[in-house]
């Protein structure tokens, strides 16, 4: 049973972890592109084929360990795409926008998954659809189970990645903002990030800093749309 369970949990998160760090990526180097970067397109990282920018940690263990672990809430990551900092027509300003881009998209798919929910829950005759036994469910009560997935998934990952830390999305627009002498300092912080964030997720910290931000946003997504 506690098999079957896991396999379900995996069958309603697979697909919406996959969307939502595929379309980051992307956003990533479209933006780049837009502004004078071209390495992304020339390596074939403009495209929305997932084999392109699959991680097997990042977008399979993780979300997978996570699942089995019962974990409150589930993300991964993809391949980075490659930037050029020196092709960007304004390198400091432009990579802020090109860092900003994939949370950005990650809300955008927040909304389009919460759209889905609204329009689809009332056909399974209850908006709460459980998410413990999917095997229970109709079609429409599956794509319900699994927009509410996406819903929660695209907004921590956009949490997540808008911690003012390097060499997280927030870091580099947090970067981007700051004066020279200052945004120096901070990028300096880059080669040690990965190594803070796994103190903080350790130390469960990380849970308590993106908690609230991501409650306020499913709590405004479902209260807006």
């Amino acid at each position: 049973m506690v098999l079957e369970q896991i396999i379900g949990q995996i069958i309603i998160w697979a697909l919406p972890v996959l969307v939502a760090v595929v379309f980051h990526e992307v956003a990533h180097g479209w933006v780049a592109s837009r502004l004078g970067d071209p390495t992304a397109a020339k390596l074939g990282r403009l495209t929305l084929n997932p084999f392109a920018h699959v991680d097997i940690f990042g977008t399979i263990l993780v979300p997978l360990m996570l699942i089995a672990a019962s974990s409150p809430f589930v993300f991964g990551w993809a391949k980075p795409v490659p930037v050029n900092y020196h092709n960007l027509r304004n390198p400091k300003r432009d990579m802020m926008w090109v860092a900003a881009a994939g949370p950005a998209m990650n809300l955008v798919l927040a909304a389009g998954f919460t759209v889905v929910w609204k329009l689809l829950a009332p056909l399974t005759g209850s908006q709460t659809a459980p998410l413990s036994d999917p095997g229970a469910v109709d079609f429409f009560a599956l794509v319900v189970l699994m927009a509410q997935s996406g819903i929660l998934i695209n907004v921590t990952l956009a949490v997540f990645n808008l911690l003012p830390l390097p060499p997280l999305d927030g870091g580099r627009v947090l970067v981007g903002l700051l004066p020279q002498p200052l945004s120096m300092s901070v990028a300096r912080i880059e080669p040690f990030g990965f190594l803070i964030l796994i103190v903080l997720l350790m130390t469960r910290t990380l849970d308590q800093i993106i908690r609230p931000p991501t409650e306020f946003l499913l709590k405004l997504y479902l209260g807006v749309f």
